[in-house]
């Protein structure tokens, strides 16, 4: 017992809503979501669902369900204490690194298990407003320029992934021409693009 608690790597929060989560969507709950966004796959061993319920342009109530480890279900939880009350464009531009801080931090290798909350939420925010024929003007407003030559950002290599039109660098390469002129983001590609696989499970 004592030497498994000396290996102990999660925080109290962590710990909190691991054996707690909140915002929970539990089994039978009356809970009509405006707005549902999936991602991850259980190839991965992570699969997460977030609904959302609106009301004047804010997040009014949250649900999640997920299949992950206890940074997956911690980080979800935390997501979903965040994002209640918030407009939903404040939603939409919770990062990875909030919900890390907020649960006082995160072991290296778990980081990615954070993400799978943010991008959950911002698929659930995309389908409020193609539900209702609302102009998204939010979709691009997050994305981050990985090839600065070509123009590629992380959002065009996740729907690449996303959509099973890249499983491998070529691949990307061939459809974005990402690394074609100095080559200098390569690295940069490599991580994103392996980041998405894993998530997606490709």
């Amino acid at each position: 017992m004592a030497s498994f608690m000396a290996d102990w790597v999660y925080t109290d929060t962590v710990k909190d809503h691991f054996m707690n989560p909140h915002n929970l969507w539990k089994e039978g709950e009356d809970f009509s979501p405006d707005g549902v966004g999936e991602v991850g796959s259980l190839a991965c061993g992570d699969q997460m669902r977030v609904g959302i319920q609106v009301e004047d342009g804010r997040i009014k109530a949250l649900r999640w369900l997920t299949y992950g480890c206890a940074s997956a279900i911690a980080s979800t939880s935390m997501m979903s204490e965040i994002a209640v009350g918030m407009t939903l464009e404040e939603a939409y531009h919770i990062t990875p690194e909030m919900i890390t801080k907020a649960l006082g931090g995160l072991p290296e290798h778990k980081f990615h298990c954070s993400v799978l909350g943010d991008k959950a939420l911002r698929a659930a925010i995309d389908d409020y407003f193609e539900k209702n024929g609302i102009e998204n003007t939010l979709k691009n407003s997050t994305a981050r320029i990985i090839c600065e030559c070509k123009g590629v950002t992380d959002q065009m290599i996740e729907e690449l992934v996303k959509n099973d039109k890249v499983k491998n660098f070529d691949e990307l390469q061939k459809e974005t021409g990402c690394c074609t002129a100095c080559g200098k983001c390569r690295s940069k590609i490599m991580d994103e693009l392996n980041e998405f696989l894993h998530i997606y499970g490709k």
